[in-house]
């Protein structure tokens, strides 16, 4: 017996993932008072059920569905007269192979709402994503988060600052807050061509010793033409 529905589903994903598989909500609902509602929760396989392609006429070549409707299912009911919850087990054969691991899973993987605040923390003091998951790790020794989803949530949180601005435009948003000398050229109007900028020390720097000048011109190819000059003083 289970005092809530949340204590029915950690119980069930503890479980779960001590079996090396993944456990899901397939269907649940909520006694609000309306005839023929009943509390319940269905928790099945995460491979259980059929692919359903969001676009009609869609054909998947070149990838395969997760789903393989494994049979696997359990039942969460809410006792009558409130008493708590009661679990039945439905089905408790699987039709896949269980994981090895569960390292790199991406619902297992998952950070955490305090996660997500360590990785934007550390990300401002510009500590590497290989650190900030040792960081994770140290804080949760059961932690199956792979340093690609540390990337992510570097992105994300990147994204976030940003806003519905581009790049160039956070940029030069950037440039103009923290004073920076900048100086740029449009293509078209709207496509930066050229950029330039300078930190106000270093133009200091370049009045008080100003003979010698090291240049290092930097020239790579990625999809389009892109330099990169860089001058030290």
């Amino acid at each position: 017996m289970f005092g809530t529905r949340d204590d029915v589903l950690q119980w069930a994903r503890s479980v779960v993932h001590e079996n090396r598989f993944v456990a899901v909500i397939v269907r649940s609902d909520t006694n609000n008072g309306s005839r023929g509602r009943t509390s319940f929760v269905l928790i099945g396989c995460e491979r259980s059920g059929k692919y359903r392609s969001r676009k009609k006429d869609f054909v998947r070549r070149d990838a395969e569905s997760r789903k393989c409707e494994c049979p696997f299912k359990l039942r969460g009911k809410l006792v009558v007269g409130w008493q708590g919850w009661m679990v039945k087990l439905i089905c408790g054969s699987h039709n896949n192979e269980l994981a090895k691991s569960l390292v790199g899973h991406p619902y297992i993987g998952r950070l955490t709402k305090d996660e997500k605040t360590i990785i934007a923390e550390m990300k401002k003091s510009m500590v590497k994503p290989r650190n900030i998951l040792l960081t994770l790790k140290e804080h949760n020794d059961n932690s199956c988060t792979t340093i690609e989803q540390i990337y992510n949530a570097r992105s994300v949180y990147r994204s976030s600052i940003r806003g519905s601005d581009t790049e160039m435009q956070h940029l030069i948003k950037l440039l103009e807050w923290d004073q920076y000398i900048h100086w740029h050229r449009l293509k078209d109007e709207d496509v930066v061509c050229d950029i330039f900028w300078c930190h106000p020390n270093a133009v200091k720097l370049c009045n008080a010793c100003n003979l010698v000048f090291l240049i290092d011109s930097t020239y790579k190819q990625i999809g389009t033409d892109s330099h990169c000059l860089t001058l030290l003083v």
